[in-house]
Order: C-alpha cells, then sequence, then structure tokens
C-alpha cells in the first residue's frame, strides 16, 4: 500500500495539531541531549543531584533553566522522551507492517552512485555526520527543525517561518554542490 503524499501531509498536520492542542509543541533534538545525560549519569553518578530545590547537575547545559534538563535525565521516563522512543518504534512497525524494504529501498540511490560511488559505509557515515551536524546546531539554536519549523510555523511563529527558509536557503546549495556534475 502506497500513501498519497497529499494524504501523509495531512496526517501529519493532524497528529502536530493534536500533539499542541492535547500536550504540547512537538520537538525532539532536547531528547538527544537527555539520553547523552543518562548514559553520563551512568558513568558518573555525580552529574545529576537531587537538591531541596528539585535537581541541579555538575554539567551547566543540563543545570541551566532551573535544573528542567537535570529533572528529565533522573527521570527520562517523560512524554518527550517516550515519543522520540515510539517515533523510531513507529517506523521500524510501519516498515515491517508493509513487508519490509524493497530491493530498491535497500539500494543506493542512482544519483548517489553516479556522483561518490557504490560504497553503503560512506553514505551511511556522511549521513550521521550530517545528522550530528544538524543536531549541534539545533541545540545551538536552542530548538530542531520539528520544533522550530514544523511546530513554529504551525502555530505561525514568525521564527519558524525564517528558520524554514534559512535552512532551504542552505539546503539547496548544499545539495546542488554535492550532487553537481563534474564535466
Amino acid at each position: 500500500m502506497t500513501l498519497d503524499w497529499k494524504l501523509g501531509g495531512v496526517l501529519l498536520g493532524l497528529v502536530f495539531f493534536l500533539a499542541v492542542l492535547l500536550v504540547k509543541p512537538i520537538g525532539v533534538s532536547t531528547q538527544f541531549v537527555i539520553l547523552d545525560g543518562i548514559i553520563g549519569d551512568a558513568v558518573n553518578s555525580e552529574l545529576v543531584t537531587k537538591t531541596d530545590e528539585g535537581y541541579t547537575s555538575s554539567n551547566a547545559y543540563l543545570a541551566k533553566s532551573g535544573g528542567k534538563y537535570a529533572k528529565a535525565v533522573a527521570n527520562p521516563l517523560n512524554y518527550s522522551f517516550i515519543f522520540v522512543l515510539a517515533m523510531m518504534a513507529g517506523a521500524y512497525a510501519s516498515v515491517r507492517a508493509r513487508g519490509g524494504l524493497s530491493a530498491q529501498e535497500r539500494s543506493l540511490p542512482e544519483i548517489w552512485r553516479n556522483t561518490y560511488g557504490d560504497t553503503a559505509a560512506k553514505r551511511y557515515a556522511l549521513a550521521f555526520l550530517g545528522g550530528f551536524v544538524v543536531l549541534y546546531g539545533a541545540r545551538l539554536a536552542g530548538g530542531c527543525t520539528s520544533g522550530h519549523m514544523m511546530s513554529g510555523m504551525m502555530q505561525t511563529a514568525v521564527s519558524g517561518y525564517i528558520f524554514a527558509a534559512g535552512a532551504f536557503a542552505a539546503a539547496v546549495p548544499v545539495a546542488l554542490m554535492m550532487y553537481r556534475k563534474e564535466s
């Protein structure tokens, strides 16, 4: 079964609307910081500590906002963290429900093979690097693409529109540069 992109867009919009209406705007990059904090706290039990006022951390980033991130590290089973886990589980369940990936979906795209060769390891490494750069930038900006662009634009926040314009203004030239044909 193939989902029409228009129906997919409407369903995605409905999910975002329901999330904002019932819980809060969707944003996920903070949860990667929380995961890092959980791992860090497992290695160093003094990373997050409970105080009379709440939670704090020896890490300035986790301690900021009155220890909000430190509290999330200490108690990770919250809506946002479960949401990120559910996104991954949902993607996996979706692929399994439709019978797995086809041979065409498992193979490298033709444009990649023509430009960079038939090396899956290189593609995965560059995808990981790109994801790292985007996530790092998202944390510097105080939010991620889903928070700034998707949730922000849905709420008609000017910053959401500015972020979307900036994201595309950067992405289009980079894509053109990465996949240009050498003469």
